[in-house]
C-alpha cells in the first residue's frame, strides 16, 4: 500500500515537472514569436542604450520627409472629404508597410461644417446717392485668387469659418481692433460707441478667433468679419508677397474654427462622451456654437470696407498697415452705407477617422508613450499640419527599422494621426473620451507636433513642468540644422533655442535656459492634459517673434503649398529632420529608460512660482478682504518639499528592482492626474485640470490655477450688485486649489506615509 502511494506520488510529480517544462518551452516560444524576446535598451539598465539613440538619430532621412510632404500637399484634405480619406489611407498603408503592428482606424460620426460650394458666402458694402440706398458698392471675393497652377483644383473650398451661424445680417460697421475683451470695453465704456446691432470687423491675431466671436456676441454684434491686416501678416510691405516671398497677399484668407476650445472641444453634439455609434446626440440648437454669422476676408477686401468710416480715429496701437485712416465707426462718413453679410456655412454629420499604430513594448507593454499629429488641413496644409505629419511618418519608419534589427522599446510606443483637429480638436478628443479610463491608467506622456516647421529661427516647446529638463537634455543631443549657427559655435538645437528664446527671471535677466511656456489649447494635446491629466509637450520650429507677426503669414490659406514650404520655410528639409530627431529622442527616452526621466522637483518649483504670481498680483486684495493665503502657501511649500524628497528617492532607486521601479514610475505618471477634478472647472466640465487650462480670454494661452484666476477676473469686473457673490466664488476656488495641491503632496509619499 505504501509502495503504491509512493508510485502514484512519483508519477504525479513527474507529470507536474514535465508539464512545467513543456509550459516553459511553449511559453518561451510563444513569447519569442511575438517579438518580446528582443532586446530593450531599458530592460534592466537605468539609462537608454546610446547606440540605439545614435541609430535613431542617424535613421531620420530628410528626403523621405520631403516626399511624404509632396504627397500630402498634392490635394486639399479638409475634414470629412475624399481628400482627407485619401490621406488616411496613405498613413495607414505606410505604417502597415514599415511594420507597425497593429495599425487601426477609429471612426467617429461627428458634426462637421462646410461652406455651400454652389452659393459661397460673401459680404457686401451697400449705399449710394439719390435714394438708391440698396445699391451694391462692393462685394468681397468668393475664392482666393489663384497665384500658382497647383492651387487651381476643383476641391479647394472657399474661405469660411467653421460653425458660423448661417444667414443674412446687415448693419453699420464698427472696427473693434483684435476683438479682445479690453478692445470692446474701450469702445463701449470709454468711447461710448454703439456696438449693439452692428456688424463688427476685427483683425486676426493676439488671441484665438473663437474668443473674438464670444466677445462680439457678448457685446451685441449682429455679425463679425475677421480679416488679416498687413501689420500682422505682411509686415515687410504688400508689394513683395507670395509667391515671391512668404508674406500674405491681399487675396489670402485665413480659415479657422469658431469652436471655443477654452470650454473643451470635440464633437459639439456629444459633449463629454464619445461620438460612437450608440451615442446620444443633443440637437444642434443646444450645442455650444456661435450665435452670429462670422466670415473671414483678406486685407484687399478689408480695405474697401474700412475706407471712409465715420467715428473717431483709433489709438495708434489699433492701427494696421492699410493705406486708410482707421476709425471706430459706427458706419461710414456717407451715412447711407452699411454692410450686409450673406453666410451660407452649414453643418452636417460626417465620418472622421483616427489612425493609430503600435510598437508593443518588451517589458511594460501596458505603458504607452504616444506620438501624435493631426492629418486634416484647411486646403493643402503644407505647414499645418503636413510638415508635422510628414515627419511623423518618417519617425514611425525609423522606429520600425530599429525593431526589425532586433531592438524593442521597454514600453509601447503609439503613433496617432488625428482626424478633424482643425474643426475643433475632434478626433483626439473623441478617442480620449472613448478610452479615457484605460489611457489614464497607461499613458506615460503625450508628445504632440502640429505644424512641424513654421520658421527657422529656433525651436519652440510648450510643456508641463516634469518634461522641461528632458526636453533640454534631448535638444542638446540634436545637431543644429542651421549652418550659420553652427559656424558661430552653437552646435546643437539647444544652443540656438537658449539664446533666442531665453527664459527670464522676474527682474528680466536671463536664466541661461530656454523659455518653455505651459500648454493652453489649440492642438491635440488639449484633451490629454485637460481631460485625463497626461504629462504633455508640443514641439515645433518657430519664426522670429521680433517680426511682430501673429502666425506664419500664409496660415490656413490656399497658398500654404508644397512650393511655399520648399521655397521659403525649409528648403533642404534639415529643420524637418531635426524635429524628427528631437521628437524621436524624447519618445525613446520615455519609452526605454527603466526609471522615467521626469523631473518631479521642477513641478514643485513651478507651483511655487505660480503661487508667487497669485500673491504678487492679488495679495493686497486678499488682505483687504481679510482672507488669509496661509493655507495655500503652506500647501505649496509642502508640495515643493515632497517633490524634492521624491526626486531624491527616484534618483537613488536600484533599476534592477522592477517592482520598486514600477511603483515609483506610477507615482510620477499619476502626479499629473492628481490635479484632475472629475466635475471639471466651473462652466467648463470638459476641462478638469485645476492647475493648467486654456485661458477663457484666449484659448491659445495656458494659465495656472485657472478657476482661481477666472474667479478673480470676474470679481474685478463685477458690478456692485454681484461683487459679494463673485467674492464667495473666489474663496471657494482658493479652497479647491489648496486642497488639490495638498492631495498632490500626498500622492508622492511612500506607500504607508501619506
Amino acid at each position: 500500500m505504501a509502495l503504491h502511494v509512493r508510485m502514484v506520488a512519483f508519477l504525479v510529480l513527474s507529470c507536474v515537472v514535465v508539464g512545467l517544462g513543456l509550459g516553459f518551452v511553449i511559453g518561451y516560444l510563444a513569447f519569442r514569436n511575438t517579438g518580446h524576446w528582443m532586446k530593450s535598451s531599458g530592460d534592466i539598465e537605468h539609462v537608454v542604450d546610446e547606440t540605439v539613440s545614435r541609430r535613431l538619430l542617424a535613421e531620420i532621412n530628410p528626403q523621405n520627409i520631403k516626399e511624404h510632404l509632396r504627397f500630402l500637399t498634392s490635394r486639399p484634405h479638409l475634414s470629412g472629404t475624399e481628400g482627407d480619406r485619401r490621406v488616411v489611407g496613405y498613413i495607414h498603408d505606410h505604417w502597415m508597410g514599415v511594420g507597425l503592428d497593429p495599425v487601426k482606424k477609429f471612426p467617429y460620426k461627428v458634426l462637421l461644417s462646410s461652406p455651400d460650394i454652389n452659393h459661397p458666402s460673401f459680404i457686401e458694402l451697400h449705399g449710394g446717392n439719390g435714394g438708391h440706398r440698396d445699391r451694391v458698392l462692393y462685394r468681397t471675393q468668393l475664392y482666393e485668387k489663384i497665384l500658382r497652377e497647383e492651387q487651381n483644383q476643383s476641391d479647394v473650398v472657399p474661405p469660411f469659418n467653421v460653425y458660423s451661424k448661417p444667414g443674412v445680417v446687415q448693419g453699420k460697421l464698427v472696427y473693434v481692433n483684435y476683438g479682445r475683451f479690453e478692445d470692446f470695453e474701450y469702445l463701449k465704456k470709454k468711447k461710448k460707441v454703439q456696438i449693439d446691432g452692428t456688424i463688427c470687423i476685427a483683425r486676426y491675431g493676439k488671441l484665438f478667433r473663437a474668443n473674438k466671436v464670444f466677445q462680439a456676441q457678448t457685446y451685441g454684434c449682429a455679425g463679425l468679419i475677421l480679416y488679416t491686416d498687413p501689420a500682422d501678416y505682411a509686415v515687410a510691405g504688400t508689394d513683395t508677397v507670395y509667391p515671391y516671398s512668404w508674406w500674405l497677399p491681399g487675396t489670402g484668407v485665413q480659415r479657422g474654427t469658431l469652436k471655443k476650445s477654452s470650454g473643451g472641444l470635440g464633437d459639439p453634439l456629444t459633449p463629454i462622451y464619445p461620438s460612437i455609434e450608440s451615442a446620444y446626440r443633443i440637437s444642434e440648437s443646444d450645442a455650444e456654437l456661435p450665435e452670429i454669422p462670422v466670415h473671414p476676408i483678406g486685407y484687399g477686401d478689408a480695405r474697401e470696407l474700412l475706407s471712409g468710416m465715420a467715428g473717431e480715429e483709433v489709438p495708434e496701437k489699433w492701427r494696421g498697415m492699410l493705406n486708410i485712416t482707421y476709425r471706430t465707426g459706427p458706419g461710414h462718413v456717407n451715412r447711407d452705407r452699411y454692410v450686409k453679410m450673406n453666410i451660407s456655412t452649414h453643418s452636417y454629420l460626417g465620418t472622421i477617422e483616427n489612425v493609430v499604430g503600435f510598437i508593443e513594448g518588451a517589458v511594460e507593454p501596458d505603458r504607452y508613450v504616444i506620438i501624435g499629429n493631426h492629418h486634416d488641413a484647411w486646403v493643402f496644409g503644407a505647414v499645418d499640419p503636413s510638415s508635422g505629419t510628414a515627419v511623423m511618418l518618417e519617425l514611425a519608419r525609423a522606429f520600425a527599422k530599429l525593431v526589425s534589427e532586433g531592438w524593442r522599446p521597454r514600453r509601447t510606443v503609439v503613433f496617432c494621426a488625428w482626424g478633424a483637429e482643425e474643426q475643433g480638436i475632434i478626433g483626439s478628443r473623441e478617442w480620449v473620451e472613448q478610452f479615457g479610463h484605460l489611457l489614464s491608467d497607461r499613458v506615460v506622456a503625450y508628445l504632440n507636433v502640429d505644424m512641424g516647421v513654421q520658421g527657422r529661427h529656433a525651436l519652440r516647446a510648450r510643456a508641463l513642468p516634469m518634461l522641461k529638463q528632458l526636453i533640454f537634455d534631448v535638444a542638446k543631443r540634436v545637431p543644429n540644422p542651421d549652418d550659420e549657427e553652427m559656424k558661430k559655435g552653437r552646435k546643437t538645437v539647444y544652443d540656438t533655442w537658449a539664446l533666442r528664446y531665453s527664459e527670464k527671471y522676474p527682474n528680466n535677466t536671463a536664466t541661461g535656459k530656454p523659455r518653455v511656456p505651459v500648454l493652453g489649447s489649440g492642438s491635440d494635446f488639449a484633451p490629454f492634459v485637460g481631460g485625463i491629466g497626461v504629462t504633455s509637450v508640443d514641439l515645433r520650429f518657430h519664426y522670429d517673434e521680433s517680426l511682430g507677426i501673429s502666425s506664419y503669414p500664409l496660415y490656413h490659406s490656399v497658398y500654404e503649398t508644397f512650393h511655399l514650404y520648399k521655397t521659403f520655410i525649409d528648403p533642404q528639409f534639415k529643420f524637418s529632420a531635426a524635429l524628427g530627431q528631437l521628437w524621436g529622442e524624447l519618445a525613446l527616452r520615455l519609452a526605454d529608460q527603466a526609471v522615467l526621466p521626469f523631473r518631479v522637483e521642477d513641478y514643485g518649483h513651478a507651483v511655487e512660482g505660480y503661487f508667487g504670481e497669485v500673491e504678487t498680483r492679488f495679495g493686497r486684495l486678499f488682505s483687504e478682504k481679510n482672507v488669509s493665503l496661509d493655507y495655500f502657501r503652506s500647501a505649496v511649500k509642502s508640495f515643493s518639499l515632497s517633490c524634492e524628497r521624491f526626486q531624491q528617492r527616484a534618483n537613488d532607486i536600484d533599476p534592477t528592482k522592477q517592482i520598486l521601479v514600477r511603483q515609483v514610475n506610477d507615482q510620477m505618471m499619476q502626479l499629473e492626474r492628481t490635479f484632475i477634478d472629475p466635475p471639471g472647472l466651473p462652466n467648463r466640465p470638459a476641462i478638469r485640470h485645476v492647475l493648467f487650462a486654456p485661458s477663457t480670454m484666449d484659448s491659445y494661452t495656458g494659465i495656472s490655477f485657472p478657476s482661481l484666476a477666472d474667479s478673480l477676473f470676474d470679481f474685478e469686473h463685477a458690478n456692485n450688485e454681484t461683487k459679494a457673490h463673485r467674492w464667495e466664488e473666489v474663496k471657494k476656488q482658493l479652497s479647491i486649489a489648496t486642497f488639490f495641491v495638498q492631495a498632490a503632496s500626498a500622492s508622492l509619499s511612500p506607500p504607508t506615509h501619506f
